[in-house]
């Protein structure tokens, strides 16, 4: 979603939360004298709730990964933003599948595992496993890794950039066969 997306969405709610509140003023003050006033002040608060977007402020992303393709697709707030060449395992060195959350963040890390190897734009997920940048791209559409889910540098980076934004919490990893 653009920032003038988001913009509008939040005046958008704010309207609806004024307008709530509004009627709510009116409503107390026309029963005052009759103690009604908590009962809607108790229906303004769940409305509210049922109405005000909770992710004002933040967005959900989704990176899906299919094996078989070995493509990834990122969606923002549930529209396709990125669709990206990968290389996941190779051989005996399996790629694990499911539902995940990133687990931990690192611009520049190097692996501990392979001789040091440069993994930047890490996202971590699963154990040591991680979504990061390959210098070796013209292996990006085959298998080709020890596990880890590789991308172009550039093309990590903005995933990187996006979870980073929305917060580990706001961003769903899912790889599938």
């Amino acid at each position: 979603m653009s920032e003038w997306g988001k913009v509008n969405q939040c005046w958008k709610s704010g309207m609806v939360f004024l307008a709530l509140l509004f009627m709510l003023i009116r409503v107390i003050s026309s029963s005052a004298g009759k103690g009604l006033g908590m009962k809607y002040v108790v229906a303004f608060v769940f409305a509210v709730f049922l109405l005000v977007p909770s992710n004002l402020a933040r967005a959900s992303v989704l990176a899906k990964i299919d094996k078989s393709t070995q493509t990834m697709k990122v969606y923002v707030n549930g529209k396709l933003r990125y669709s990206w060449k990968v290389s996941t395992g190779r051989g005996r060195y399996r790629t694990p599948s499911g539902s995940f959350r990133p687990t931990v963040l690192k611009r520049r890390h190097y692996s501990s595992k392979y001789n040091n190897s440069p993994m930047p734009y890490s996202v971590f997920f699963h154990r040591g496993y991680a979504i990061h940048g390959t210098y070796a791209t013209k292996y990006l559409g085959r298998r080709a890794s020890h596990g880890c889910v590789r991308l172009h540098p550039s093309n990590a980076a903005r995933l990187f950039t996006l979870v980073k934004q929305h917060g580990r919490g706001n961003t769903r990893i899912t790889i599938k066969q």
